[in-house]
C-alpha cells in the first residue's frame, strides 16, 4: 500500500484538503470553546457538545464534497457499512477530548485522518486552543506548525501516561524510573506529545475507538514511533469493528516492554 501511495500524487492533495478543512473545523469550534455550550449524555455516559454536532456537519460537507467515492466513519455520524466497500475513508472525531472541552482545558484537537487497507495515510490534529497544527502523510514525516518532529531519546528518567493500573503491570525495575505525566483528556493529543517528544510513552485503556486514534497514530509513526495492540502489532482501523482493545504508544525498548506488560490484561 504505502509504495503505491508514495508515487500517488493525490495523497499531497488529500493532506492539503484535511489540513484546510481541520483548520476550519477548529476555528468553529473555538467559537463554542468556554462559552458554556449546550451538552447531552450518549450511550455510555460519554457528552457530546453542540459544538461537537456542528464541526462534524462542516468537516463532513467539505470533506465529503470533495471526495465523495471515500468513506466516512465518526464519532459523532451513525455507522454505516457502505464505508467497508471504500478504497479510502475519513475517519474523523469532532473533537477529540470533549470532556476537557467542556470543562475549559486547551488540550482537545480537532482530528481527522484517511485511512486506506486498514492504515492511515493522512493525519490531521488542530488543535487551536494550544495554537499547534500537527500534520503527517505515508512516508512524509511529521511536522508541528510546519517543523518536523520526532519521538523523545532515551535519557534518564521516563515520562510515561496513561491509567495507573496498566503503569502498575509494568515490572517494578522499570517503575522505579518512570514519573506518570498529568491527566491528558485527549487521547489524540497524548500520542501528539509523544510525538512531538514532550513525553517518552502512554498506556492506552481499553475502548477507545479509530477516530480517537487514526490520525494521531500516523503522526506518531511518521516522528519515529509506534501504537501496539498487546500482541506487539500496530492497528488496523477503519474496519467493521471499530473499538480496540488496551494499548501503548511509544518507540524503542521501552514501547516493547510495555506491549509485554499488557499481554495479560483483559481488553
Amino acid at each position: 500500500m504505502q509504495g503505491i501511495d508514495l508515487i500517488d500524487g493525490k495523497l499531497d492533495a488529500d493532506l492539503e484538503l484535511v489540513r484546510t478543512a481541520a483548520r476550519e473545523a477548529g476555528e468553529l469550534a473555538m467559537r463554542y470553546f468556554r462559552g458554556d455550550p449546550q451538552v447531552w449524555m450518549k450511550a455510555g455516559n460519554s457528552p457530546v457538545t453542540e459544538g461537537d454536532l456542528a464541526v462534524d456537519r462542516l468537516l463532513r460537507d467539505r470533506l465529503s464534497a470533495a471526495r465523495p467515492d471515500y468513506g466516512w466513519l465518526s464519532e459523532e455520524t451513525a455507522d454505516s457499512s457502505e464505508r467497508l466497500s471504500a478504497l479510502r475513508t475519513f475517519v474523523v472525531d469532532p473533537i477529540d477530548g470533549t470532556r476537557g472541552f467542556i470543562a475549559g482545558s486547551a488540550e482537545w484537537c480537532v482530528s481527522v485522518a484517511i485511512v486506506e487497507d486498514g492504515r492511515p495515510v493522512v493525519g490531521v490534529l488542530d488543535c487551536p486552543a494550544k495554537k499547534e497544527i500537527y500534520a503527517a502523510r505515508a512516508g512524509g514525516g511529521a511536522a508541528l506548525n510546519g517543523k518536523a518532529i520526532a519521538v523523545r531519546e532515551p535519557a534518564g528518567e521516563r515520562l510515561v501516561g496513561g491509567p495507573k493500573a496498566l503503569i502498575r503491570a509494568m515490572p517494578e525495575a522499570a517503575r522505579r524510573h518512570f514519573a506518570a505525566v498529568p491527566y491528558i483528556p485527549s487521547l489524540a493529543y497524548r500520542l501528539a506529545m509523544v510525538a512531538r517528544g514532550a513525553i517518552d510513552a502512554t498506556f492506552v485503556k481499553p475502548n477507545s475507538h479509530d477516530w480517537d486514534l487514526a490520525a494521531a497514530d500516523l503522526i506518531l509513526a511518521e516522528a519515529g514511533g509506534a501504537v501496539l495492540d498487546r500482541h506487539g502489532e500496530t492497528l488496523f482501523y477503519a474496519r467493521r469493528e471499530t473499538r480496540q482493545g488496551t494499548l501503548v504508544a511509544g518507540s524503542g525498548p521501552l514501547l516493547d516492554e510495555m506491549a509485554k506488560s499488557i499481554r495479560g490484561v483483559e481488553n
